[in-house]
């Protein structure tokens, strides 16, 4: 996991950049007309068998869907005998997920018009995005753990394309209005930044404390410091 300088600051304003555009869009009528007629044109575009793709790669972004492909990446890594790379890989994409429930809590936005929608969603609130949330978080970890290798380019390019695909089946469904689809980009990149400053500094350090991963393969514990470089350094 990367380390970020100021893993602090820039998810704080990332976050507050994402609420404040959440609840302008949720609480004044500055941009709901605009949004309602951008998922209008894109709706312009349905036909029977683009319907059916559309709600079933939903299914692939739906919160049984991602839990089923959260489960099977950190078993595979966990059946190579990489606990910390399971642990890295899941709370990625874990926390960058969940991070829209925080956001959907405090905007409160209501759903598009159920007229609107080939699938009607209640109970839960539309800015920002899950689904968004859980394609963008899938995407950050697959190029993470692309990175330095060959297929880091390819990797990024289509991270990018089923991001921005999950994205438009959102609008194009009727679901979401696009400001709730920014938004999850947001949320999700804020709470991945703040992760990385807690990996480095209290997550991986305490890895070797969770016995479960011991059975997987080795877990790094504290590095130990030799008496005489502590001395050194305290006198430094």
């Amino acid at each position: 996991m990367p380390k970020v300088r100021h893993w602090l600051a820039i998810p704080l304003a990332l976050f507050a950049a994402a609420l404040a555009l959440g609840l302008v869009a949720a609480h004044t009528s500055l941009t709901r007309s605009t949004e309602l007629s951008w998922n209008s044109h894109l709706q312009q575009l349905r036909t029977g068998w683009l319907n059916r793709a559309m709600l079933d790669l939903a299914d692939v972004a739906s919160p049984v869907g991602g839990l089923v492909i959260l489960a099977l990446i950190t078993l595979f890594f966990l059946w190579r005998r990489n606990p910390v790379q399971a642990a890295a890989t899941f709370l990625v994409i874990a926390v960058g997920w969940n991070s829209s429930e925080i956001a959907k809590l405090i905007v409160a936005r209501h759903r598009p018009p159920t007229v609107y929608s080939l699938a009607p969603e209640t109970g839960s609130n539309s800015f920002p995005s899950g689904h968004t949330a859980f394609a963008f978080s899938l995407a950050v970890a697959l190029c993470l753990l692309a990175a330095r290798t060959r297929w880091f380019g390819l990797t990024v390019a289509l991270a990018t394309v089923w991001t921005l695909l999950i994205g438009f089946d959102r609008l194009y469904i009727g679901a979401h209005y696009p400001f709730d689809v920014l938004g999850s980009v947001l949320v999700s990149s804020a709470a991945i930044i703040f992760l990385t400053g807690l990996w480095h500094g209290w997550i991986a350090p305490n890895l070797y404390r969770v016995p479960l991963l011991d059975r997987f393969g080795p877990v790094p514990g504290p590095v130990a410091v030799p008496e005489t470089a502590s001395v050194a350094g305290w006198n430094g």
